[in-house]
């Protein structure tokens, strides 16, 4: 790299060091020393020329250069040249001096450059130095700093220019007065003194050795002086540590004679420091110094002041040490360091005053003085060594002290007399017995702590003890002969447990070592040692511990190590086999962890071991002793029960390799008398103990049990032997579990072919003496748990003995039902809602193996046997969540006990049937609310299916019968809330599937590729989501129906079907997904089941409100109808009526699709067209009329198109079907009128309104109407709707009286408001015209009729067809019809008014055929005809109607006279409008019915009835211009205007003078007219002819009297008319 790149690179970062993040500053600096590592004299100049070229620099960046400046210095001194470093010399000193004022960080920053290269060039820097040094000026103070740092890191280089720098330095000390300045001062006098002691212990490597400490003595001496009578007692604390520091090395360049003249005032006034400072250690390190140099000059003055000393560094020594503060930590070492130069110089004086603060009680002192004590031993050992029986003596109270830092401390010292032979000595072996002591600690003493005060944890004492034994007996040689054979007789102690493992270690380093020495000689020299452990009391030790491998820190490995290096002493022939053996057990030890070994495994390898050790000794009278050595230690574990146990087993395994019976059996009295019963552990160990021994002698051990059951221990009196005496009953229960647990040991361990023989002679028959006792005679049978466990696992293991015995099929168990009830008891009486004891296990265990042995049980004991296991475990509520512990494993090992014994009882029956029972069975559990019940049923189910699967057998093709309800049992399950659930009903399908296809006759390994895709399903129900889960869901039902068989799917369904209702809503939304899947892949083979569905389905519906079930169901129906809706649609309208809101909703779910919405509302329009509206029946002989009752099918069609068409979604289908729709249902409407319910569902109708549960009405007509609104509202007519609601349209249908207005208002609504569907709609009820009917044919004709009011009819060009449909009806035999065919026809005139001309002649010809209807007197279809002449005359021509004039007029004259008003006013009113007509242009024929009808008219105009008034008052004035006689029209056309009184007196007189004026020939046919109406049923228009008729007489009399007094009189009537 070129210089001036290096140049321009370093001025970039120079430049940088100024950023205002500090990040980048740090990089900066560490990028200039990167630089600096390549090219320092570059980047050192380049950083000199920065500062000095930027003055003005702030100081904080100049302090990183100088730093940076530092670095590359120290790292590259070497290389530096002499112009460089004379430049960063000038720099630096510059940089340091610049300003007065103490600016620390920049310049120490500069003091450290000088430093870095005064390494190298110690003499430039002097110069520069010496320069700003001058005398009687004081200098910087950094420059004395610099001279001080630099004497030390420059001792050869410095050295030699102290003289001249303390000769001009020491007259500056009276002229600091500032305490800063001084201790500058004191830190350089203490550098100085340390490098010249330095210079002067290093001569023979100095550049000048002529160097004395006499060279420096005065100068030394004078600042000695000044710092110590002066400075000292400064208040300022700092400035006294300063001088402190610097007397300590100081002191040893004092003269001699001064240092012994000053000592007396130098110790005292060091020690009164403790007291004035916190931090000590500064004070202690020149205490330290100073008595080195008083004991170098062999100063006697010391010996005065060593009271007041040892006292000052013992309190030093006793401050507690805070691991976290170094300070105190430095100052003990320190004081240590006095310690340690005062036991040198007197030692008796020393020990004199410490071992007798080992004697106090204080924590404290007691420690301090340990610490001191080790420290001397181990640092002043030549000292010390006359001096160890006394210090050995003075432990004795320090080793009885509990506190744990007492401990610790006195651990260490014995480690430090360990080192120097102290315990060689008398009194070792208290120190080495308290080592083991320590080492056997219990690692839970570290929780203990004393009141008031944090002492190190008991385990560090233990560590430290450890640690402390293992380093005496490996790396101090001169202890061998001590520890060993020593160590031994701590082994057996019981209380020496817990140092098994370091004992062992080292014994066994100890052992090898003297192998190593003496090969062939033995280890163990008895020698008379009474104190050291037999070879068989090692053994039985080392074996026993061993079964606890990894407690103690790993003591199993150790003790089996020690087993193995001692098997010479143990026994001769054990060395090549263990080698072996011990090999392999510490290799499985090894291979796993306290977690990971099984104990039963473990245990069982070390009894092999013991074994194979037993068979390879093969002595007897060893084998016995060792047994001897084994039952005598038995009571050392009592408390470790589980090595106890162990143990057990081991004296169990040693008595089997005995070959003396008397041995045996003695031994095993013992055992049974002396064993402590009230201990669970111990009486499994002496049970196994007793089993193992059976393995080789099986009678002796019967005979000892029977013995033993046949004593006193039974008989609860006094007579009962001593060891028995105190106890209680619950005592004699456990002794007689015990016995119980030996046989069944015995039983289990011993040969089978020999136990089978004496299973139920001697064992059972023994134990359950001992399980049940005679009171008086009676059996009485014990209820103590713990007894009756005994006999339930001892039973358990002589069935399983039986059972694994080679002649176990051939066994006939005689007490096979009792045992088995037995057993059954005990699980009864267990409470079902807790798990405390293992009795359920092992009673289920027994009669598993109970169930496969002859004879077989009945039917009905093995199902109790299922029912009564299962309730008594499967409602245990589970441990709380992280509480499993052993309950955990207790539930985990009945639930298994369990599963085997189901499949024990189900081996018995591998058939459809005996799964079917089992399913049965474990059903209610499926469907539990308590989800935990679930996952245990689902478990278990999913087992025995497996075990079914596994085990099938299939010798013949044979139906799965059930595979369908035991498939809709478990699948459902796949949706349940507990994740575990769903995976093993996922399990169980897929079991069944590869039941049903081994079934099928697919071999065992044959892999189906649908089922398989279960699997990869199971693992993905982990996931909680809903949608994923019914997904899945939906996936196994695809699974289910492409495997399932035709017949097995209505099963399936139904059972899927009873699911629906399962307290867990996710698996009843799954069991609606199911259902629905399967109905969409099968459903096409289900028109037969279709009625069964549906009534389920509805059955379900009404047990559940829940909604989820209500949709899936409407779903189900929908894709059951896509595929028979004809059969679904036939099945619903079985539903009873009225419809309930399920039903109604499983209707509306057929809407869903179009194209299947309009085929069912086809099909109903169809069920309800076809059949006959009503049946006629008199409800009394004697009625007047049949009442008309609905038919049901019709109904229940109705009520379905209004359910169907009430849902959004048909809006498509009416649209569809609009047309027929309509019509059906109008027609319906019209069939419907006054029809009745059927009595049944009349009842049901008043009950239904009482209760106020009917949504809607069940009557046959308004349920009508309500469909047809329904079409309307559907099929988009909403205005329709609206305005026939505004005009009451919809009340009037359904009225008999108001029906035809009704049927006319929606006819007008429509032509209104949906003209574009009126030619299919009016296509539709053309054909009802032929109706047989009536009711429909009037409907249809009434709404046709209605039609023609519209133009609309006109405009989509239907006016033609729809008039000749309607006139083809003119012939119909009701009249009702031929009236509305009237009436129709004359709508068009308001209609279509401009058509009217060009059908006159045909619609004045229907008119006058109606005038002549036959139907009566008062014949309404004349009354239709008469209103529709009125209508039609203005409009049709002329010639067309003269015509019928005539005809017309003279037709309805008698009319005007009917009884009925509407005949007199409808008449009447035609009569004006036919004279209207006439325009005043009338034939004389007409005018002659013109005069002919005056009277009537005249007279009806005081017919009470307003109507017939105005349509007189109407006619008269029409008829008024055809009379030709303007007067009389005048006078009509004056009095008559409607709305105008009526003077009747006055008009009569008016109209009667010009009738007799202009009209004298009618006068008579008049008169006759008016006497018709003398008997007038109208009372006014009796008064009123014979007014009439008298005045026209009078007024023609022939004598003009008559006249005279005819016309007075008249005059006079009128004043008072």
């Amino acid at each position: 790299m070129s210089e001036p790149y290096v140049k321009k690179l370093s001025t970039i970062l120079l430049d940088s060091v100024t950023d205002k993040d500090p990040l980048v500053q740090e990089q900066v600096c560490s990028a200039l020393c990167a630089l600096g590592e390549s090219q320092p004299e570059e980047t050192l100049s380049a950083c000199e020329e920065h500062l000095r070229q930027h003055e003005k620099l702030a100081h904080p960046y100049r302090t990183m250069v100088l730093r940076a400046m530092e670095t590359i210095v120290s790292n590259h001194i070497s290389e530096l040249g002499k112009d460089v470093t004379r430049a960063i010399i000038l720099l630096a000193s510059s940089e340091m001096t610049k300003v007065k004022d103490l600016v620390s960080d920049w310049q120490q920053a500069a003091s450290s450059v000088l430093v870095a290269v005064g390494k190298r060039f110690v003499g430039m820097v002097m110069e520069e130095m010496l320069g700003k040094f001058q005398p009687g000026v004081l200098p910087h103070c950094f420059v004395v700093q610099t001279l001080a740092n630099l004497s030390v890191f420059n001792v050869f280089g410095m050295v030699p220019f102290l003289t001249s720098v303390l000769s001009t330095m020491l007259p500056m000390l009276g002229m600091a007065k500032h305490d800063s300045m001084r201790v500058v001062f004191c830190c350089a006098l203490q550098r100085f003194s340390e490098s010249t002691l330095e210079y002067l212990a290093n001569l023979d490597q100095a550049p000048d050795p002529t160097v004395r400490k006499d060279t420096f003595a005065s100068d030394i001496s004078s600042a000695y002086d000044t710092l110590f009578h002066h400075w000292l007692q400064s208040r300022e604390a700092k400035l006294r540590l300063a001088v402190v520091e610097a007397l300590g090395p100081m002191s040893h360049l004092l003269p001699s004679e001064k240092l012994e003249e000053q000592l007396p005032k130098l110790l005292p006034g060091v020690l009164a420091l403790y007291k004035k400072h916190a931090e000590t250690s500064h004070v202690s390190k020149s205490l330290g110094q100073i008595l080195e140099a008083a004991v170098s000059v062999g100063s006697r003055t010391l010996e005065v002041q060593l009271d007041s000393l040892l006292a000052a560094l013992h309190a030093q020594i006793c401050v507690p040490v805070e691991t976290s503060s170094p300070l105190v930590t430095s100052n003990q070492k320190e004081v240590l360091r006095c310690f340690t130069v005062l036991a040198c110089c007197s030692p008796e004086r020393l020990l004199a005053f410490l071992l007798p603060k080992l004697d106090t009680s204080n924590e404290r002192t007691r420690v301090g003085t340990l610490q001191v004590l080790r420290h001397i031993i181990n640092s002043a050992a030549a000292q010390m060594e006359a001096k160890k029986p006394f210090i050995l003596s003075s432990m004795r109270l320090p080793l009885l002290d509990p506190n744990s830092k007492v401990k610790r401390a006195v651990v260490q010292v014995i480690s430090a007399m360990a080192h120097h032979g102290y315990l060689e000595q008398p009194g070792g072996e208290a120190m080495l017995e308290y080592i083991v002591q320590q080492c056997a600690l219990p690692p839970e003493a570290q929780h203990q702590k004393p009141s008031g005060e944090e002492e190190p944890p008991a385990d560090s004492v233990r560590d430290i003890s450890v640690s402390t034994l293992y380093l005496v007996s490996t790396t101090v040689d001169r202890m061998s002969d001590v520890l060993w054979p020593h160590l031994l007789q701590f082994l057996t102690p019981v209380r020496f447990t817990g140092a098994l493992t370091p004992l062992c270690r080292s014994l066994v380093h100890l052992a090898q070592k003297r192998q190593e020495a003496a090969a062939e000689a033995p280890l163990i020299q008895y020698d008379g040692n009474v104190t050291l452990p037999s070879p068989y009391a090692i053994a039985t030790r080392l074996l026993t511990v061993s079964s606890s491998p990894y407690l103690g820190g790993g003591r199993g490995a150790a003790s089996l190590c020690l087993l193995n290096v001692l098997h010479r002493d143990i026994h001769p022939s054990l060395g090549q086999r263990w080698a072996t053996t011990i090999a392999l057990l510490l290799e499985h030890l090894e291979e796993h962890t306290a977690k990971t070994l099984s104990q039963k495994e473990w245990e069982e390898k070390l009894l092999v071991f013991l074994r194979d050790s037993l068979a390879v000794v093969s002595d007897n009278t060893w084998i016995c002793q060792l047994s001897l050595e084994m039952c005598k230690q038995l009571p050392c574990y009592n408390g470790t029960p589980q090595e106890k146990n162990f143990l057990y087993k081991c004296v169990g395994t040693t008595l089997g390799a005995a070959s003396s019976k008397d041995v045996v059996r003695k031994l095993l009295q013992e055992l049974l008398e002396t064993a402590r019963y009230q201990e669970e552990a111990e009486r499994e160990g002496l049970a196994c103990c007793f089993g193992i021994c059976a393995i080789s002698h099986l009678d002796d051990t019967l005979a000892q049990l029977e013995d033993f059951v046949r004593s006193d221990v039974f008989r609860k009196s006094i007579g009962i032997f001593n060891l028995f005496k105190d106890r209680s009953d619950n005592d004699v229960d456990r002794v007689k579990g015990t016995l119980i647990l030996c046989y069944g040991h015995v039983a289990a361990q011993a040969p089978r072919e020999l136990v089978l023989a004496r299973a139920e002679s001697d064992i059972l028959r023994n134990m359950f003496q001992c399980f049940s006792t005679k009171v008086l005679g009676i059996k009485v049978e014990t209820k103590d748990p713990g007894l009756q466990l005994c006999l339930v696992q001892s039973v358990c293991m002589v069935c399983q003995a039986i059972c694994s015995s080679a002649q176990a099929g051939s066994f006939h168990f005689t007490r096979k039902a009792e045992l088995v009830a037995q057993m059954m008891d005990f699980i009864k009486a267990e409470p079902p809602d807790s798990l405390r004891t293992p009795i359920r296990k092992k009673a289920m265990l027994a009669c598993t193996h109970l169930v496969s042995l002859e004879p077989e049980l009945e039917e009905q004991v093995q199902s109790d046997i299922i029912h009564s296991c299962l309730h008594s475990i499967m409602a245990v509520p589970p441990e709380p969540e992280g509480e499993g512990g052993p309950q955990e494993f207790l539930y985990l090992d009945t639930m298994h006990a369990l599963e085997d014994l189901l499949r024990s009882i189900l081996r018995r029956n591998m058939t459809p049937q005996g799964l079917q029972l089992m399913v049965e069975h474990l059903s209610p559990w499926i469907k539990s609310p308590r989800g935990y019940e679930r996952v245990r049923a689902l478990g278990l189910s999913a087992c025995l299916l497996q075990f079914f699967l596994e085990h099938l057998h299939v010798s013949a093709l044979v139906p799965f019968h059930n595979l369908g309800l035991l498939v809709g049992l478990f699948s459902p399950r796949c949706a349940d809330l507990w994740p575990a659930t769903r995976q093993e009903a996922v399990s169980c399908v897929y079991s069944l599937l590869y039941l049903q296809l081994g079934y099928e006759g697919f071999s065992r390994d044959y892999r189906d590729d649908v089922a398989e895709r279960l699997l990869p399903l199971k693992d993905g129900l982990v996931h909680p989501d809903p949608a994923i889960l019914f997904h899945a869901c939906h996936s196994i039902a695809q699974i289910i129906a492409k495997r399932l068989p035709p017949d097995q799917l209505i099963n399936l369904l139904l059972t899927l079907f009873e699911s629906l209702g399962d307290p867990d809503k996710n698996c009843s939304r799954a069991a609606t997904v199911m259902i629905n899947c399967l109905l969409k892949e099968r459903g096409s083979m289900l028109l037969e089941k279709v009625p069964e569905i549906m009534s389920v389905l509805r059955s379900r519906l009404q047990e559940t409100r829940e909604e989820h079930v209500l949709q899936s169901a409407q779903h189900s129906v929908y894709v059951l109808a896509s595929q028979h809706c004809v059969a679904v649609v036939t099945s619903l309208l079985g539903s009873p009526l009225p419809f309930d809101s399920h039903t109604c909703s499983l209707w509306r779910a057929l809407a869903v699709e179009p194209g299947l919405s309009a085929q069912v509302l086809g099909l109903l329009l169809e069920k309800m067209s076809r059949d006959v509206p009503f049946k006629e029946s008199r409800a009394f002989l004697l009625s007047s009329a049949p009442d008309r009752v609905a038919t049901l099918l019709p109904l229940a069609a109705t009520c379905a198109l209004h359910e169907v068409m009430s849902a959004p979604a048909s809006g498509p289908a009416v649209t569809e079907l609009y047309p027929q729709l309509f019509a059906g249902l109008l027609l319906r409407v019209s069939c419907t009128v006054g029809v009745q319910l059927p009595r049944n569902l009349q009842a049901k109708e008043r009950r239904a309104s009482s209760s106020a549960l009917a949504s809607r009405t069940l009557d046959p007509c308004s349920t009508a109407v309500d469909a047809l609104r329904a079409v309307l509202l559907r099929g988009g007519s909403e205005d329709v709707v609206q305005r026939v609601e505004l005009e009451g349209g919809w009340e009037l249908l359904s009225t008999s009286a108001g029906h035809e207005d009704g049927v006319a208002r929606l006819a007008s609504a429509m032509a209104k408001f949906a003209g574009p569907r009126l030619p299919l709609v009016m296509k539709a009820l053309l054909g009802a015209q032929s109706s047989v009917y009536e009711a429909q044919r009037v409907t249809s004709t009434a709404f046709l009729a209605e039609l023609l009011t519209s133009n609309v009819v006109n405009d989509l060009m239907l006016l033609e067809s729809l008039l000749d449909n309607l006139a083809a009806r003119q012939k119909d035999p009701c009249a009702s019809v031929r009236r509305l065919v009237l009436r129709g026809l004359a709508n068009l005139a308001s209609g279509s008014p401009d058509k009217v001309r060009a059908h006159g002649p045909q619609l004045l010809t229907a008119m006058i055929s109606g005038l002549d209807d036959g139907d009566g007197p008062h014949s309404l279809v004349a009354l239709e005809a008469m209103a529709g002449l009125a209508k039609l005359l203005g409009l049709v021509e002329p010639e067309d109607l003269r015509a019928v004039l005539l005809h017309t007029a003279i037709r309805i004259r008698p009319f005007f006279d009917s009884e009925k008003m509407e005949f007199r006013s409808v008449s009447i009113r035609l009569f004006g409008h036919l004279n209207k007509a006439c325009h005043g242009a009338c034939e004389d024929v007409f005018l002659e019915q013109v005069v002919g009808g005056l009277v009537p008219l005249l007279l009806h105009l005081r017919d009470p009835q307003a109507s017939v008034a105005a349509a007189c008052r109407f006619a008269l004035r029409m008829c008024g211009p055809n009379l030709e006689c303007e007067e009389l029209a005048d006078v009509f056309q004056k009095h008559l205007q409607d709305g105008r009184g009526l003077h009747f007196g006055e008009f009569l007189n008016a109209a009667c003078k010009h009738l007799m004026c202009y009209f004298p020939d009618l006068l008579g046919r008049l008169v006759s007219t008016s006497l018709f109406y003398f008997k007038s049923s109208w009372e006014d228009v009796r008064a009123a002819a014979p007014m009439l008729t008298a005045l026209q007489l009078l007024l023609k009399d022939p004598a003009p009297k008559v006249r005279v007094k005819a016309a007075e009189t008249l005059g006079r009537l009128v004043k008072f008319a």
